[in-house]
């Protein structure tokens, strides 16, 4: 077994922690760190719940990506939410934003309710796991 980060290259650089870390096995297991709904320049791209949502999913498919997935290969979800009331009152928004990312995949998923987030302004934070098939790592373990 052999573990590695996995750092999109449209992405700046982690301080103190891996965008994602792919443990290499019979199966290739991805742990995506929580992501935020900001883009390469550290900006939450809106104040909108939506708007949050939808990057931080993107930011999470980007991670998946980068290690030679896609949506399909995600196997849980995490999402960590500053106001669950904004989340259900915005959730037919938030459904649409998923369908266009993920399709008809749905993995198993939480959301949890928290005081704050890290980073001022960030409304969702997502983290996923992904099972990516050995036939997208390119080698052997």
């Amino acid at each position: 077994m052999s573990i590695e980060p996995i750092q999109p290259s449209t992405f700046p650089a982690p301080k103190g922690y891996s965008n994602g870390v792919l443990v290499r096995g019979p199966h290739d297991l991805l742990v995506v760190a929580g992501q935020i709904g900001w883009g390469a320049d550290e900006r939450i791209v809106s104040d909108d719940f939506v708007a949050q949502f939808d990057r931080a999913l993107a930011n999470v498919l980007e991670v998946v990506r980068a290690a030679g997935g896609g949506p399909e290969h995600v196997v849980r979800l995490t999402m960590y939410a500053t106001d669950k009331r904004e989340y259900l009152d915005r959730l037919r928004e938030v459904g649409a934003a998923y369908r266009e990312r993920m399709g008809r995949h749905y993995p198993a998923m939480a959301l949890v309710e928290v005081k704050g987030l890290v980073e001022d302004g960030a409304k969702i934070e997502i983290e996923a796991t992904a099972a990516l098939p050995r036939a997208a790592a390119n080698e052997e373990p």
